[in-house]
């Protein structure tokens, strides 16, 4: 920033618009009126001599100085009267102080400093320079509270009381230092167990301490402001955070550029610049929750002429608001929606249920489970009531995921069955899909569904869409991450109301949009289907004819039919819908049992010749068919006892296995579950089973595997990121188990454009490892975002003391790693939350394990570093 004295020249060569003190006032040496006569030549000499004499202060103290001199100048004038001109002029809302941004003399004209914030009657003074010590910005009361502790031991009694004094002092609502103090902890912790806890914590302080401030916490520390389907995008640039740092931080191009090629992440660069003001011109506005969401909210609604500078004012706002270093690397952190806490939607969903089980806002009559009571219970006994608070929240987001909905039904009853009522499905609003889970062969999939009777569907190379359309005609139609694609399709929307049949006035369906010939119906590639606008497209204008292959309906007149059948649901879609030939029809299917090897094998082959991906393969009852079960079969016995049990679906035991019967499981391979066939929202079940042609075992096995991190490559590969980390999923955790590193099948090109992607002074690279990536065994150049699928293929599934991915599931002290990992493609269709997940890696390692004993061999154990290719480090 500029000095006291270069600040002084500028305000003489341009006289203030406003009365002020002139340079006599500043530095003369007699301010008594009588010498008025003395000319303003001499004043400026006058200062000059003096500012000479200052050459040894620092800017801060120089400053400092000035101000005292001026405070002795307040003092004596007090008496005297202002012009009412200049009265006018002192007085400013706090907006227009955060407006008034242009320079150092508007930053010190709106803050006062601490000593004349308790003096009355310098408040508001335009010509009083504010220095504030960015040291005594900081909420200290807040930085106190260890949000980390069990939440048996931490009780919010105990630091409400001081934090709503506190608050009261900053207008009232919790202060955003409380949500940065969240994010510090979680974000200086690897263990999953502390992430939730602290998370518990934080939110049962809102609960009982500030309730309206929940829902704005929650969408923030998912980091985020709307559902997926609302579409409210921030809009923001790199350069809008780069100028509120300039302007606010006093950096120039070459100092912000030397933060940015130092640390990479935009919130570790603001921390940084914050971190070296030793002082401020201007006290923040302390920032409360609801205000940053609010700002946040309306830089996203921003829009039309003036919107940029408006949305910079707002970003600039809440930079210039932010106290310490900390809070201005989380606010930079939302802005580019980059938290890089873990603190994903699980995550989120179970830290919900868990706090509503513990605590209630004021006024609130619910029950919650005592403190005393739940801290006795053992582990193994405690795991079930979280279970069962867990399940019915995570249900609930599933079939509404939006927290607008969730947040305030959980304040008003809390979490019981009758938050299932009142988070239900309900129309234009869109569920979370059930997906299928992936079988590599026919052989694997008769043997899941022995005992079964089953559908075989094919599966369309197109785009799944879920079809809402109420009694009024009204239709939406969303992708399947919830994205609104009713503009997309308007050929659709104004077919869909027609398919309706008799007795048919409001229904939510699921189906595959295909790209087809609507000539002879012949299909197209998907291809095709992407050459199609993503919105605004103009019916009449339309090149790229679809037709809509329905598989699915899940709401029907007002009723939920999710607990039904797949048989039941599937009779009622074709028999109370209308074909539109190649527009609108029903998926092509079979009825089939694992004794009609041959017929599903020649209907998968039927699928893949009229370019299809492959089949799917749903359970059609709750129950087995008795006619199909033999005392030969494996698991015959377990499909006895389902035919015992009762026809209504029941939710997944809460019972805890002992480790006798985990290891005979182990040994025997067997891992059946109860086969379900209502439609399980957000849950990827045995019931469903994708076989596609490139899954076929007598090739290779795949994985979808996320890309974390990534080392120097060395020789012709220097310039590229090789070898590169990758990791599954634990959906449970919400973490990402590091699996393997990869050299092989990249193409050069590949290289370059990853590299570009994955730049190491880019936004989507950090040099320190994220909280919620598990891996100790090595130390990568840079630390990846995870935004992307890759499919893998690879030889072997190998046990690893070094790898953690699926450790307590195949061992209880190893990992499971793969030898020979090959890079296939990107899964573009595919968004990290679909990624493969540690489940799905052991499954894999059981079945090489079954078949290397069926040919007498022994399994594969690997020490250390079998994926990684000799020759990339020889």
């Amino acid at each position: 920033m500029e000095s006291p004295s270069k600040r002084r020249k500028k305000n003489d060569s341009k006289p203030a618009p406003i009365p002020s003190r002139t340079l006599d006032s500043f530095f003369g040496k007699n301010n008594t009126q009588s010498a008025n006569n003395g000319s303003a030549n001499g004043a400026i000499a006058e200062g000059t001599e003096s500012m000479g004499k200052e050459q040894s202060l620092t800017d801060e103290q120089y400053a400092r100085k000035l101000q005292a001199e001026w405070h002795e100048q307040d003092r004596k004038a007090q008496s005297r009267s202002e012009e009412p001109e200049a009265a006018s002029a002192e007085t400013g809302t706090p907006e227009n102080a955060h407006d008034t941004t242009e320079d150092v003399a508007a930053f010190a004209a709106a803050a006062p400093t601490p000593q004349n914030a308790q003096e009355k009657p310098n408040a508001g003074k335009k010509d009083v320079l504010g220095l504030q010590s960015t040291a005594s910005e900081e909420d200290t009361i807040t930085q106190s509270i260890p949000l980390d502790q069990s939440p048996f031991t931490f009780h919010p009694a105990d630091y409400l009381p001081g934090l709503k004094k506190h608050w009261a002092a900053e207008g009232g609502d919790a202060s955003y230092a409380l949500l940065t103090r969240c994010f510090i902890l979680i974000n200086s912790t690897t263990s999953r167990i502390k992430t939730v806890d602290t998370l518990v914590n934080c939110l049962r302080l809102l609960i009982e301490g500030d309730p309206e401030s929940l829902l704005p916490a929650v969408w923030l520390a998912t980091n985020s402001i709307s559902p997926a389907y609302i579409s409210l995008e921030l809009g923001l640039g790199g350069s809008a955070i780069s100028k509120a740092l300039k302007k606010v931080c006093m950096l120039d191009n070459k100092g912000l550029k030397s933060l940015y090629d130092k640390y990479g992440d935009a919130g570790d660069v603001a921390f940084e610049a914050k971190k070296r003001q030793s002082f401020t011109l201007r006290k923040p506005k302390p920032l409360s929750i609801k205000s940053v969401y609010q700002l946040l909210v309306k830089i996203a609604n921003s829009k039309g002429t003036g919107s940029v500078e408006q949305k910079q004012r707002f970003v600039e706002r809440l930079v210039q608001d932010a106290r310490g270093a900390e809070e201005s690397r989380y606010i930079v952190r939302t802005l580019v929606q980059h938290l890089r806490i873990g603190a994903v939607k699980t995550t989120m969903l179970i830290a919900l249920a868990r706090a509503f089980l513990l605590a209630r806002p004021p006024g609130a009559d619910y029950p919650v489970k005592p403190f005393t009571e739940l801290s006795k219970l053992k582990k193994e006994d405690l795991a079930p009531v979280w279970a069962k608070a867990e399940e019915t929240v995570k249900t609930c987001f599933a079939r509404r995921p939006n927290y607008n909905d969730l947040v305030p039904a959980l304040l008003d009853i809390g979490v019981c069955d009758e938050l299932l009522l009142r988070c239900d499905l309900t129309l234009h609003v869109p569920l979370r899909p059930m997906l299928g889970s992936i079988t590599r062969d026919l052989g694997e999939m008769l043997t899941k569904l022995q005992g079964r009777d089953f559908s075989c569907e094919y599966k369309y190379d197109g785009q799944r869409a879920q079809v809402h359309c109420d009694e009024n005609g009204k239709v939406s139609i969303f992708s399947r991450h919830l994205e609104v694609m009713t503009d997309k399709y308007p050929d659709l929307v104004a077919l869909v109301p027609d398919i309706r049949g008799d007795g048919v006035s409001s229904f939510i369906l699921e189906g595959e949009v295909v790209a087809v010939d609507q000539e002879n119906g012949d299909l197209k590639t998907f291809q095709t289907l992407t050459n199609r606008a993503r919105k605004d497209v103009d019916i009449g204008a339309i090149q790229v004819n679809v037709c809509l292959f329905a598989f699915d309906l899940m709401y029907l007149n007002g009723e939920s039919l999710l607990n039904r059948p797949f048989r039941e649901r599937r009779g009622l879609l074709r028999s109370m819908f209308q074909e539109k030939q190649y527009r609108f029809t029903w998926v092509k299917s079979i009825d089939a049992t694992s004794q009609d090897a041959e017929t599903v094998q020649e209907f998968l082959k039927s699928a893949i010749d009229v370019k299809c991906e492959g089949i799917m393969v749903k359970v059609l009852d709750n129950l087995p068919n008795p006619d199909l079960i033999t005392d030969d079969m494996e698991g015959s016995e377990t499909l006895k006892e389902e035919l015992k049990a009762p026809t209504t679906p029941s939710k997944k035991s809460n019972k805890r296995k002992t480790q006798d019967e985990k290891d005979e499981e182990k040994k025997s391979g067997a891992r059946r579950k109860a086969l379900l066939s209502t439609y399980e929202p957000d849950k990827r079940l045995d019931s469903w089973l994708k076989v596609k042609k490139d899954y076929d075992s007598t090739v290779f096995d795949t994985i979808d595997l996320i890309p974390v991190a990534g080392w120097h490559g060395q020789g012709r590969k220097a310039a590229w990121w090789s070898p590169i980390l990758l990791a599954c999923r634990n959906p449970d955790t919400g973490s990402l188990e590091v699996v393997t590193k990869c050299i092989s099948g990249f193409t050069d090109k590949f290289y370059k454009e990853n590299k570009q992607k994955y730049s190491e002074d880019g936004e989507n690279t950090t040099k320190s490892k994220p909280s919620y990536i598990e891996y100790t065994a090595g130390h990568p150049a840079v630390w990846f975002e995870p935004q992307e699928v890759w499919e893998m293929a690879f030889a072997d599934i190998t046990l690893s003391p070094v790898y953690t991915a699926a450790i307590g599931l195949v061992s209880e002290d190893r990992g499971l790693s793969m030898r020979f990992p090959r890079f296939l493609k990107v899964r573009e269709d595919k968004s990290i939350e679909e990624a493969s997940t540690n489940d799905f890696l052991a499954n894999l390692y059981w079945k090489q394990e079954q078949k290397l004993k069926l040919e007498g061999k022994s399994g594969i154990d690997v020490a250390d570093g079998a994926d990684v290719d000799e020759e990339e480090f020889g």
